[in-house]
This record gives C-alpha cells, sequence and structure tokens, in this order.
C-alpha cells in the first residue's frame, strides 16, 4: 500500500525496529554482498591492535540499508526519490537498532506531491549513529 498525503501530520513520526542484536555473521555476510571486505569490519586483531577500536564495526552503508528497508516499507516500493545520511557513530556488534522517519513537510513537483522526512537511527542507548533525510512521492 502506498503512502497517501492525507495521512501525513507534520510531526508525525514512523518508527521500526531494524536489528535486534547485531551479529557478526550479519556484518560478515554483509562485507561478503557489498564486497567491502575491510579489516576493521571483520578482523578483530586489525580492529583492536592496528586500529585502535574495542572490537570490529558495522558498515555504515548496513546501517544505511537497513534505515533504507525501514523507508521503503513505510512510503511503498518505488516512490523514494532521495534518501541522503551522514554516519555519527559506529555500530557494534550486539547493537539493537531503531529508524524513525519525521514527516516535515511537502512540496510540489511535476504535477505531483512530494513527501519530506527527517530521518534517524539510533542504538540500544539512544546514541544516534545515522542521521539523513528523505523524500518519497505521495498519492
Amino acid at each position: 500500500m502506498a503512502l497517501n498525503e492525507k495521512d501525513l501530520v507534520a510531526g508525525a513520526s514512523h518508527k521500526a525496529t531494524l536489528v535486534s542484536n547485531l551479529s557478526r555473521t550479519q556484518i560478515v555476510q554483509y562485507a561478503g554482498a557489498s564486497g567491502d571486505y575491510n579489516p576493521l569490519h571483520s578482523d578483530e586483531v586489525f580492529a583492536k591492535e592496528v586500529a585502535g577500536y574495542p572490537t570490529v564495526f558495522a558498515h555504515g552503508m548496513l546501517t544505511m540499508g537497513m534505515t533504507g528497508a525501514m523507508l521503503t516499507d513505510y512510503v511503498g516500493d518505488g516512490r523514494l526519490t532521495k534518501f541522503g545520511v551522514r554516519f555519527t557513530s559506529q555500530v557494534w556488534p550486539g547493537d539493537d537498532l531503531e529508524a524513525s522517519a519525521t514527516f516535515t513537510g511537502m512540496e510540489a513537483s511535476g504535477g505531483g506531491q512530494l513527501a519530506n522526512f527527517d530521518v534517524i537511527t539510533t542504538n540500544q542507548d539512544g546514541t544516534v549513529v545515522l542521521k539523513g533525510y528523505a523524500q518519497a512521492r505521495v498519492d
């Protein structure tokens, strides 16, 4: 079902759990799917002893992809026209992630309407790990 303009109220948010207890296996699976084999995401010794991190951490694009899936589930397939983010904190194995899309307003475009959203993904401690924006076509 597609998002309808009449269903949008300024300041209203759609929230979804992206992952509970992110596993190292999921991080490595993403490395394989994306072709990004940076050792910061899979090599414990490298991440700790060479780079100085407490452990490996998730790819930023894994977090963005999960957040993007929440958006398309909300607005409907093929309706997302813009999606941009900044990665603001690392995502670690064991993290729980929740994302929200907050409606900020409408704008006209080529005879149609576009809905604008502020997008935030947080971990179980409330730390913002991703912050961005999205825009989608609405009926």
